[in-house]
């Protein structure tokens, strides 16, 4: 028995309360360290870092989801860890001013919390949904759940934002408060029952992880995509950190402004994930790789319009921009994760939850380099010339990785249609 499209529904529950919660860790946490404080953004850039890299264990996670574990206890487990991570962070912020020492070795922890529950829920998560689910749901299957993350994002970007300001230490805790208390609620109700329901296949029991992450990486297939991942992503994450500091330090935003800000951003995202969905899966028009193409190279020319409003003032608003990067991050996004979806089923059998744990790695290593590079660059370029060319500059050099990504995917993507991988059967 496979999932069926109501269970399908309910896992992108359980990504929606993920992105509820790193959005905040990535973004408000972040913004006030470098804006409110006035810390280095190198500082919260390590700290991401530091969540990103303890996901390195992500293979390990998959590889466990596929030699038969408890998937469910994972998955549960891995969002307490990752709700009490997210709260411990948000605690730690407010520590600052009075003792920086505490609040830094208190951050490290959170942070390193929230790194062990995303890898651990995320992955187990993903493991679940790549050998449960029907071959033919499989891209629509990964669309309607990251549709689902991204929609989350926004939505807690969008009314954190709007209950932050003005700032206080209690404000900023009861809102994470909520959050986390919510996301524990929502994943336990949205995941309970289903993995006893559906049947996954699982390989032989004894078979060492090593042995297996080797059979995995002799692929071609997954190794070209594993090394497109990681140069796409850089490009895909190196904003993450600096757009909101850039709003408040160049453009004046408030915390709630630009927690906003981040909000927007993710509601492009959404309308970018859905406008493929439609055309790819519904009109069947262009492949995934088209896609893909068509993402990074509209991501690169919002950048660079990004990096000319750090030089001088446009006649585009920020707002705008951040919509439309957003929306272009979403075409890429989107177009990815569907073809993820469909080689995590080609090469050895049952090692679903290794490649997609292998990949997850990738994307973890990519995005806390990108987050920290990018961080360290604004750091250095500010100690040399005013904060909005700083800025730009590093928009600018973001909007060559992406360039360059899309050579690398007319390269080692194939060139397959989006639509059958995603069609619906008859009465669906």
């Amino acid at each position: 028995m496979t999932l069926s499209w109501l269970q399908i529904f309910r896992l992108g529950l359980v990504q929606m309360a993920l992105g509820a919660i790193v959005v905040l860790t990535t973004s408000t946490l972040n913004r006030l360290m470098v804006v409110e404080f006035s810390l280095p953004a190198i500082l919260p850039g390590m700290l991401v870092g530091l969540h990103y890299g303890i996901q390195l264990s992500r293979p390990r996670w998959g590889f466990t989801s596929d030699t038969g574990g408890n998937r469910t206890k994972w998955i549960i487990g891995g969002m307490i860890a990752l709700a009490l991570g997210g709260f411990g962070a948000a605690f730690a912020v407010t520590l600052f001013a009075q003792s920086y020492g505490l609040a830094l070795a208190l951050s490290v922890v959170a942070y390193a919390l929230i790194g062990i529950g995303v890898g651990a829920s995320g992955t187990s998560l993903l493991a679940l949904m790549a050998t449960a689910t029907a071959p033919h749901r499989r891209a629509a299957a990964a669309t309607i759940t990251w549709l689902m993350m991204i929609f989350g994002i926004a939505l807690t970007a969008g009314l954190a934002g709007s209950f932050l300001d003005p700032y206080s230490p209690q404000r900023l805790l009861s809102v994470v408060g909520v959050i986390v208390v919510a996301a524990i609620i929502l994943t336990t109700l949205a995941i309970y029952g289903i993995e006893r329901r559906v049947t996954a296949a699982t390989p032989e029991p004894h078979t060492p992880f090593m042995e297996g992450l080797r059979d995995v990486w002799s692929e071609r297939k997954t190794r070209n995509f594993t090394l497109f991942i990681f140069l796409s992503m850089n490009a895909y994450f190196m904003q993450e950190l600096i757009l909101e500091p850039y709003a408040g330090l160049v453009f004046g935003f408030t915390p709630g402004q630009s927690t906003s800000l981040s909000g927007m951003q993710n509601g492009g995202v959404f309308i970018g994930m859905l406008t493929v969905g439609i055309v790819a899966t519904g009109l069947k028009k262009g492949s995934l790789r088209a896609w893909v193409m068509a993402g990074c190279l509209g991501s690169a020319g919002v950048l660079i319009m990004l990096a000319l409003s750090g030089f001088a003032q446009t006649q585009i608003s920020l707002q705008s921009l951040v919509i439309a990067l957003g929306f272009f991050n979403g075409m890429f996004a989107v177009a990815a994760i569907g073809s993820m979806m469909a080689l995590a089923s080609e090469g050895r059998a049952q090692r679903e939850g290794t490649r997609m744990g292998l990949w997850g790695a990738s994307q973890a290593i990519a995005a806390g380099f990108g987050g920290l590079t990018g961080a360290a660059l604004v750091d250095i370029s500010r100690s040399f010339i005013a904060d909005g060319p700083a800025f730009g500059s590093v928009f600018a050099f973001e909007a060559l990785l992406f360039l360059a990504a899309a050579l690398m995917a007319a390269r080692v993507m194939e060139n397959r249609s989006a639509a059958p991988a995603a069609s619906m059967v008859p009465g669906e």
